[in-house]
């Protein structure tokens, strides 16, 4: 049956719909609707198909599994393909993580990383940061501060978590090193004034902030923030959910300050688009977490972690983060080229293929040119998400597999559509 107007009521209308495309196939960083219109995805399915739209390597695993094992549940037998992503997960994570839990969705593992910490802690309070968005059920809406939307109308929340702020060096019109000292004393604060260290079971941090604007975390900072945690026992949570598997032009964001965290959250990037996500520690924190105490139906599914060994293989073969940072420096080059010419751009920033270009005009966000540009750019085929708490931050994150010409095609694409909404 052909899907009419009248039939996209059916869906529910809390969906928010950057288009009304309807693709019949992917293929690399492109969609195809039925009349055979390309689509240039800039979006990655909000940063999933690091590999591509129907990679051959992933497609080939999903229906070799298929054919053999979908589903199995972990609580009654173990699917061999959940055996060989633990086996290729501990490869690409630091020597201390070797254990790990597999659920479905980011939100879902950020919840089960901060049960795990309370459990091994014994304490009870999450220190998150400003901008910060952690998924849209009850325990992870308490985390996410990013924008207002995503809690609205939803209170009271989950208690036990606190808020510090986030080197914005470009929100705060100062140099790194002053946003990243300011921020640190402010921390160091609300551990005097409003959550002791002893009862601080986990500080949980994006190295990227995704939805609150992408913007970085400064490697100093994450490293102090690893100082503070050795120093107080409290457990270093890194939320990996959109900067994993080789977005930021490493396999993880953290990799760019040399730090290793406690708990580690994946999710997006692991399965091409398949939903799976996991939690990663050490053994002796994992061990803390009672048989029982957390589960779920699906996690560790045969089918799903069939599609994350390859895609993990893929990005490691492939070596898909090393071209994600070489492309990402000529996106980030462009972009930078454009700014000198459209000073509306007030900042360019990020990690690898996961870019932000913020727009300001005399000194404020503008989100009206942010988002006329973002329809002047879906109008020319190039689909492109917006992020930050004003939502004047355009978001740059092409499949990992794009190369050089794709590059330099979307950014005459981005120009043609800036000039024509100045």
């Amino acid at each position: 049956m052909s899907t009419t107007p009248d039939s996209l009521d059916l869906l529910s209308p809390v969906w928010s719909h950057l288009t009304q495309i309807q693709p019949e196939r992917g293929e690399g960083i492109y969609l195809y609707d039925a009349a055979g219109n390309r689509y240039t995805d800039f979006t990655s399915g909000i940063g999933v198909t690091n590999t591509g739209h129907c990679h051959p390597r992933v497609v080939r695993a999903i229906q070799e599994q298929a054919a053999r094992l979908i589903h199995g549940q972990i609580n009654v037998v173990i699917s061999p393909s959940a055996i060989k992503l633990a086996e290729t997960l501990n490869t690409i994570t630091p020597d201390s993580i070797n254990s790990f839990f597999f659920s479905n969705s980011g939100a879902e593992a950020t919840e089960g990383a901060v049960k795990l910490a309370r459990m091994a802690t014994r304490r009870t309070n999450i220190i998150t940061f400003q901008g910060s968005f952690h998924g849209r059920t009850a325990q992870t809406m308490a985390m996410t501060n990013s924008k207002s939307v995503y809690r609205s109308s939803y209170q009271p929340l989950p208690a036990g978590v606190f808020v510090a702020p986030f080197p914005y060096a470009y929100h705060y019109g100062w140099t790194e090193d002053q946003a990243v000292d300011f921020c640190l004393r402010e921390l160091e604060l609300i551990l005097k004034t409003q959550t002791a260290p002893e009862e601080t079971a986990a500080i949980i941090i994006e190295p990227e902030l995704g939805e609150g604007g992408y913007v970085p975390a400064p490697p100093r900072f994450l490293q102090a923030l690893r100082d503070i945690c050795t120093r107080y026992g409290i457990l270093f949570i890194a939320d990996e959910v959109q900067t994993g598997f080789g977005r930021t032009g490493k396999m993880w964001g953290f990799q760019h300050a040399s730090i290793t965290p406690d708990i580690i959250i994946m999710a997006k990037g692991l399965g091409s688009g398949v939903p799976i996500s996991g939690i990663a520690a050490s053994h002796d924190i994992m061990s803390k977490w009672p048989p029982g105490s957390h589960g779920g139906t699906y996690g560790g599914n045969a089918l799903a972690t069939a599609t994350a060994v390859a895609t993990v293989e893929t990005i490691r073969d492939e070596k898909l983060a090393e071209n994600a940072a070489a492309m990402g420096e000529r996106l980030t080059d462009g972009l930078v080229e454009l700014q000198g010419r459209y000073p509306l751009i007030g900042d360019v920033r990020g990690y690898g293929l996961m870019i932000g270009t913020e727009f300001t005009r005399d000194g404020h966000p503008d989100k009206d040119l942010t988002k006329a540009l973002q329809k002047a750019c879906i109008e020319r085929n190039l689909l492109l998400l917006t992020c930050g708490s004003y939502e004047n931050v355009i978001r740059w994150i092409p499949p990992l597999v794009v190369n050089a010409a794709q590059i330099d095609e979307a950014l005459t694409i981005f120009e043609d559509g800036l000039r024509s909404v100045l």
